[in-house]
């Protein structure tokens, strides 16, 4: 037999290989897809202890009360999706690591706007809704000071309430939060820089959420949109992948509307003239000033953010009052860090130490 042959007979039986491990993969994949599939996704217990609005408390209890920290943690997720991400499946659920490491766990959740909300301002989710939660769990717990953890637009948040009400905050932590907007990294700081949401909130009265899911798609169509659907087909009869990828895919298409004074102030004040970072921002006709942050900062990002590069993250500690005040970035992208188990290896006991280090004795208030 010539080289030649021989070389088109081995090819050929690869080929033929290749087809029988396809057909085997897609048999498979019938019972996975048609069976049983967990798919739930925020599933540890928790109360609702406070509501206005369309604005809800969500209260988890400790899983380790005998270690308990004693100051209570709040946990303000973005308006853009939803806070479920925290918890999204068993096993890589930031909501349970916190839980297992005893502490007292509230999450704000934004719930959906509806076209009243239109008008509501960033003043108002920060002075009012955000305020109103913070005195809830203050006199819950009988503290004058709470921790807050704020993540992404809601750790922007956090930022700017901490500057305005410093005396409610004992320690803060934000992660992948954008605070100096000045930066060509990342397609959305450069795209937003150009960007008119008037004809949009004029329009609509709030943003739509699926035209926020499509923009954020666009962002990186060959990773977010090709690379996942070839990764799902290569993984068809894998259970648990088919389960996580499901789990991933509701939380997308879980998305609310904005409220589109709100968004158009971000993308104004924020992204155009980069006010927070100046401590010029107002907000209510009160100026944001960033060295009124004096409690402990921890702020953490991560080196591959998309989203929120290290660019727009690491000026904060520069810029803030407070004497205690660190950086941490991690090898992982914008959702990495929450879903990731080597990223939730790092972030969660990192988050642990550093709250236990500083949490002394609460103060108790005058109620």
């Amino acid at each position: 037999m010539s080289s030649q042959s021989a070389s088109h007979e081995s090819l050929l039986k690869v080929f033929v290989e290749g087809l029988e491990k396809s057909r085997e993969r897609i048999l498979k994949s019938r019972d996975v897809l048609l069976g049983p599939l967990d798919t739930e996704i925020a599933t540890t217990p928790s109360e609702v202890v406070y509501q206005e609005d369309r604005v809800k408390l969500k209260y988890y209890k400790p899983a380790n009360p005998e270690n308990r920290i004693k100051t209570p943690l709040l946990v303000v997720y973005a308006l853009i999706n939803r806070e479920t991400m925290l918890d999204l499946q068993p096993g890589r659920s930031v909501v349970q690591n916190l839980l297992k490491e005893g502490i007292d766990l509230y999450m704000v959740d934004w719930g959906y706007p509806t076209r009243k909300d239109r008008f509501l301002t960033i003043g108002d989710h920060v002075n009012g809704y955000l305020d109103n939660i913070v005195d809830f769990v203050r006199k819950r717990h009988k503290v004058d000071k709470i921790n807050i953890m704020g993540i992404c637009m809601g750790g922007t948040f956090s930022v700017m309430y901490s500057a305005l009400h410093p005396e409610k905050v004992k320690n803060l932590i934000t992660t992948v939060t954008p605070s100096n907007f000045e930066t060509s990294k990342g397609l959305l700081h450069i795209w937003t820089k150009d960007l008119n949401l008037d004809h949009v909130v004029d329009a609509f009265g709030n943003v739509p959420g699926d035209l926020l899911n499509v923009g954020f798609l666009l962002l990186n169509p060959a990773r977010l949109v090709i690379d996942k659907y070839m990764n799902y087909f290569e993984n068809i009869d894998n259970k648990e992948y088919i389960e996580n990828f499901i789990r991933m895919e509701k939380w997308i298409f879980d998305s609310p509307d904005v409220p589109g004074e709100t968004i158009r102030q971000f993308i104004d004040d924020c992204y155009k003239k980069n006010l927070l970072i100046q401590s010029k921002m107002e907000l209510d006709g009160e100026l944001v000033d960033l060295k009124k942050v004096t409690m402990p900062l921890l702020n953490v990002y991560g080196k591959y953010d998309h989203l929120v590069p290290p660019e727009a993250c690491d000026a904060l500690t520069s810029k803030v009052g407070s004497l205690d005040a660190e950086n941490i970035c991690l090898d992982t992208g914008h959702i990495g860090i929450f879903v990731s188990s080597k990223s939730q290896k790092e972030l969660i006991p990192k988050v642990i130490d550093w709250l236990r280090q500083r949490d002394g004795k609460a103060k108790r208030a005058k109620h």
